[in-house]
């Protein structure tokens, strides 16, 4: 397999797969005390993680200002340190935080905000541009979308970033976006329990990459993940928000889904894969375009996601007999 892959037509290389820092931003919640992140963490064991990834050669690294609350930024500014220019970096804006206190309090869809927070980014990551700046909005007005839109283009002329994308699951906003010169790809939500063939089509159509978020379906495609069994106090997925699909309040996954997950087990570890690297190599089985960003907290994580790599796609048998098992 190509290990490397270009953000759309951008021109920008990145590494096959690469790797999403929302758990490493540690715990931040709502105003309303709804946990946002993954629980507790260890930055020295992040900044390990990340360094380790850079070793077995992931280049591409995908945060948001609000994971966190700032802190994921600032965890991964530090672990690049000197290695920044070997890498390519990932941002989000629109939520609104207070740092201190690690809470969101809200969103902004202003351009004026926009520039606010990409300042605000850089300082956090210790850098003076971001690769790819992606709206966080998943449901932006269209119309307001155009607008950020056109300031991104701004950025791109100021050296500010080098392209940029939007993060949602509706085709019709990315295709507002992708009617920018320099938009690259549009990030949505994508696995092999959850597939996304309108969205895969908008990248094929409009040339963007597909950066799929959750492509190890919060972590039920894993292996790790029981019925009946709570996870820690801090972690979103314990009391899971309507869109958090798979899990249910303080009783871990869902046994259905589960089921589906067993029902795949034998066909995504083929080959020697581990049941995650099955479900990255369905990813890259299913487009080319496919960016998956699994993850992480610590070492063992990176280097498990890394080894994938190496495996490469499912084969077309292989993505037909995943089609059978889910009856589509």
């Amino acid at each position: 397999m190509q290990t490397n892959r270009t953000l759309g037509r951008s021109g920008i290389a990145v590494s096959a797969l690469g790797f999403g820092c929302w758990a490493i931003g540690g715990e931040w919640q709502d105003t309303a005390g709804q946990p946002l992140g993954w629980g507790k963490v260890d930055d020295d064991e992040s900044v390990r993680a990340v360094r380790r990834a850079l070793d077995l050669g992931i280049t591409f690294f995908d945060t948001a200002d609000t994971y966190g609350a700032g802190h994921s930024e600032r965890v991964l500014g530090r672990a690049l340190g000197r290695r920044r220019g070997d890498v390519v970096v990932a941002t989000k804006w629109g939520n609104v935080f207070d740092e201190a206190t690690r809470t969101l309090t809200g969103s902004d869809d202003s351009p004026e905000y926009a520039r606010r927070a990409l300042t605000a980014s850089l300082k956090r990551l210790n850098t003076d541009h971001v690769d790819l700046y992606q709206l966080h909005l998943a449901d932006a007005d269209p119309r307001r979308a155009a607008e950020l839109r056109d300031a991104c283009e701004d950025f791109v002329r100021e050296g500010l970033i080098r392209a940029y994308a939007w993060s949602t699951d509706d085709p019709a906003r990315a295709a507002v976006f992708a009617e920018g010169e320099h938009c690259a790809a549009v990030q949505h939500a994508a696995n092999v329990l959850q597939d996304a063939p309108e969205m895969f089509a908008l990248c094929e159509a409009a040339d963007l990459a597909g950066i799929n978020r959750s492509p190890l379906a919060m972590g039920l495609l894993t292996g790790k993940q029981r019925a009946g069994r709570a996870l820690e106090a801090g972690d979103i997925r314990n009391t899971p928000p309507a869109w958090l699909r798979g899990f249910r309040p303080e009783a871990g996954a869902d046994e259905e889904w589960l089921a589906r997950v067993d029902a795949l087990r034998d066909v995504l570890t083929g080959g020697g894969r581990t049941l995650a690297q099955g479900a990255l190599a369905w990813l890259w089985a299913r487009s080319p375009r496919a960016v998956p960003i699994p993850g992480f907290r610590s070492v063992e994580q990176a280097e498990q996601n890394a080894g994938a790599l190496a495996k490469g796609p499912l084969t077309a048998g292989q993505l037909a007999e995943v089609d059978r098992i889910l009856g589509r």
